[in-house]
């Protein structure tokens, strides 16, 4: 996510205008913001290693230094909901106040040494704060979920959890338009975000063109939302949020302020190429499955350490770092597979928005438009690709489009 140079700028703006007939090609990726892009992954491939490593041994600390069973004997004579509550309290804020530099030279410092950030220091704590209690609520949810199961149903807690996680990851997907997404960006009708009756026109018109997109694709959505993005960041993006009565399209302003329609709607016709093969529930489905065996090898890790480590049980809170880092395990091995799912996905919803819209150009203009503003790096190395994308490389895709574009030509 970036903001580029305005001599990039000026050159994308004249590029948009002045040449969309010719061929779309990787020379249109900025060279300057491209070894801006390598450096910028580099650096955040080192900081994922770091906090990886950060994250072992803080569970580790907390656990081979006694502080887990201290502080689990420190609870136990409160009801087992509120004892869960306070074992974890202080469990994430030491994580967090000591993980804190990582986040802020990651969340913060890098991000405004590239220009990808708009946000003052103030903001961005907000932000964080937020973030952080928003996404303690969530998992101390689930978690109270889990060691509910635990508790009632040692052998088959497992089972009922990957149950309880399908249903917890459908309703989030439903209210997240509407409860969480509000907490960080306005969101307001895309018509009724300028005063000026001009652009008021424009967008009502742009609003009234995506409708039209997707109902073409068979998706019902409750109307169309600008979100103030250029609050965070000098980034651009857009897509589909909700399910059922919550399905919408959200645009960025930094995305509406830039690019053409047909290039909006190009960048809308993928997400929406989604919707049509069902990549959402079946993301889900089979985050689910996953989950499912992850859970068994807890199920079978927290067995095994009933008898190695001294737990008191299956529910014991001391075993909390040891049930994290055999998910975190898993999590992390399977990371590789979950990508290459996702990037299949993605490579269908690419194609999906080539005949939809049938604009190779305005996608493939797009893309590079957005690999230059987003600082994304087009050519990442394979293994980077393989390990860590869950989207085909930009250069890929780039391809793909002049490929379908030269297939089309001859048909």
């Amino acid at each position: 996510m970036t903001e580029p140079m305005l001599n990039a700028r000026m050159r994308l703006m004249i590029q948009g205008t002045a040449i969309m007939d010719e061929p779309i090609t990787e020379a249109r990726l900025d060279p300057e913001r491209q070894r801006q892009a390598r450096e910028y992954a580099r650096l955040q491939r080192r900081l994922l290693l770091i906090d990886l490593v950060f994250g072992l041994a803080f569970l580790l600390a907390w656990w081979l230094s006694g502080l887990t069973f201290l502080l689990r004997d420190a609870v136990a004579s409160f009801p087992a909901w509120l004892g869960l509550i306070l074992y974890m309290i202080p469990l994430g804020g030491a994580y967090a106040i000591l993980r804190f530099p990582l986040s802020w030279y990651g969340g913060f410092v890098l991000p405004h040494r590239y220009g990808l950030s708009t946000q003052s220091l103030r903001s961005w704590l907000a932000d964080e704060a937020k973030g952080f209690l928003v996404g303690g609520v969530i998992l101390l949810l689930l978690l109270e979920a889990i060691y509910a199961l635990l508790r009632l149903q040692s052998d088959r807690w497992w089972l009922w959890a990957a149950l309880v996680y399908l249903v917890f990851a459908v309703l989030l997907a439903n209210l997240a338009p509407v409860l969480i997404a509000p907490l960080f960006y306005k969101f307001v009708p895309l018509s009724e975000r300028s005063d000026d009756p001009q652009q008021q026109e424009r967008d009502r018109a742009l609003a009234e063109r995506l409708i039209r997109l997707a109902e073409r694709a068979g998706t019902r959505v409750r109307g169309v939302y600008a979100f103030d993005m250029s609050r965070t960041t000098t980034a651009a993006n857009a897509g589909l949020m909700g399910l059922g009565n919550t399905r919408r399209i959200v645009i960025g302003d930094t995305l509406l302020d830039r690019y053409t329609p047909d290039e909006i709607e190009a960048v809308l016709a993928h997400e929406l190429g989604h919707h049509v093969h069902g990549d959402l529930g079946k993301g889900i489905l089979v985050l689910s499955a996953l989950t499912l065996v992850g859970f068994y090898l807890a199920h079978v890790a927290l067995r095994w350490g009933i008898e190695r480590f001294g737990f008191q049980g299956m529910a014991d809170l001391a075993a909390i770092p040891w049930f994290a880092l055999v998910m975190g395990g898993f999590a992390l091995v399977t990371l590789p597979l979950q990508n290459a799912w996702s990037r299949w996905r993605e490579r269908k919803a690419d194609r999906y928005a080539l005949e939809a819209t049938g604009r190779p150009d305005a996608f493939t203009f797009a893309m590079a438009r957005l690999a230059n503003q987003n600082l994304t790096e087009a050519e990442p190395p394979r293994w980077v690709v393989w390990l860590l994308h869950s989207h085909p490389p930009i250069g890929e895709r780039l391809r793909m489009a002049e490929g379908w574009k030269r297939v089309k030509r001859k048909e």
